[in-house]
């Protein structure tokens, strides 16, 4: 009798632990390049997760680390996240690419999620946004509202995300003003509001009265701001609080759809490794409001191209495009794939300077 109500007792026991673990929340981890109130970047990722927590309520944890440099910092804090339980992990930034793949080997049963890279394994994906389509509205834009034709564009690290983004503004700031040059500096830095304050004012003082930025912070805006008589566009985020001007428009990432999915293939186990590249058409790519400073004949065909975007019917990489050395890369038509504008090193024809090694 005393052995049956034992097993009894152990058998609810058991019971109760089973239905405790599959009670616990899904633990879902962030790793950001920057701090989180960067007004761009990191922002808008952990605006994602905040999306998560809304999303799935008590039946999630999520946790994140922010500054991390990319490198052997960011191995050893990826690993801190997979040893406290991460079911999930976000790694937000390229530079996180190798440490993410090198930790996932070590985790086989943690799945990880890598922005902007291009490394997978069957517990690794990687995601992006095809941020380009953004540029040919802002390109759109820029070529219009330039009187110096001088466009300044800051560029944080020579990758073919960025390269891609530089490509795409000045063919479309060229369709519409043949007569505009691009001058572009490269901080080498995601995040540091003095360095792209710099840039900015470099660029201003070579007569850009047009400022396009692939760095983090606010800090150019506010250069911009300073200066007068220069327009500039929200990266990565809004940055509407610098409108109507200097800040005219903007591209805006909007994570929260692609990480809440993914939370939840991961808590009813459909999660899979793959690839994703979405953008204006999935809404991965927002265009921010185009302010009262933009007349109405540009601001109608800025949006006039984010819906051939949107809807497939214009590629932002279209032909006739040559590469800058005058040699022929797209015939009249003819489309980029998408493995050479995953793989670009090359600037187009037209754009002045060499592509830093």
């Amino acid at each position: 009798m005393k052995l049956t109500n034992l097993m009894t007792s152990a058998a609810v026991a058991l019971g109760l632990a089973t239905a405790a673990l599959a009670d616990d929340p899904t633990k879902v981890g962030f790793v950001y390049v920057g701090p989180v109130g960067d007004g761009g970047w990191t922002y808008e990722h952990d605006q994602g997760r905040k999306a998560v927590v809304a999303e799935f309520g008590d039946k999630v944890e999520t946790v994140y680390v922010e500054n991390v440099a990319e490198g052997p910092d960011a191995e050893r804090v990826i690993t801190q996240m997979a040893l406290q339980g991460a079911d999930l992990i976000f790694t937000t930034s390229f530079g996180y690419m190798d440490p993410t793949i090198n930790v996932a080997a070590k985790f086989p049963d943690v799945r990880f999620e890598h922005a902007t890279g291009y490394k997978q394994a069957e517990n690794v994906a990687t995601y992006s946004a095809r941020f380009y389509e953004g540029r040919a509205v802002q390109g759109t834009i820029a070529g219009n509202m330039t009187k110096s034709n001088i466009i300044g564009y800051i560029g944080s690290y020579p990758i073919p995300e960025v390269i891609r983004g530089i490509n795409s503004a000045y063919i479309h700031a060229k369709k519409v003003n043949p007569d505009v040059e691009f001058k572009i500096v490269w901080a080498f830095t995601w995040f540091d509001p003095a360095k792209e304050a710099d840039a900015a004012k470099v660029l201003i003082e070579q007569g850009a009265d047009v400022i396009l930025q692939h760095t983090d912070s606010t800090a150019p805006q506010a250069a911009a701001q300073a200066a007068g008589n220069v327009i500039t566009f929200g990266q990565a985020s809004d940055m509407a609080e610098y409108g109507p001007l200097p800040r005219v428009s903007s591209i805006i990432d909007d994570w929260a759809p692609y990480y809440i999915a993914r939370t939840k293939a991961v808590m009813d186990g459909t999660w899979t490794s793959g690839n994703t590249w979405d953008g204006i058409g999935a809404g991965m790519v927002g265009i921010g409001e185009i302010s009262d400073a933009v007349p109405a004949d540009v601001k109608e065909a800025a949006l006039a191209m984010k819906a051939a975007l949107a809807d497939g019917s214009y590629h932002a990489f279209t032909g006739p495009i040559n590469k800058q050395d005058g040699s022929a890369w797209l015939a009249e038509g003819e489309v980029a794939d998408d493995g050479t504008l995953a793989g670009m090193t090359f600037y187009v024809e037209g754009i002045e300077g060499d592509i830093p090694q």
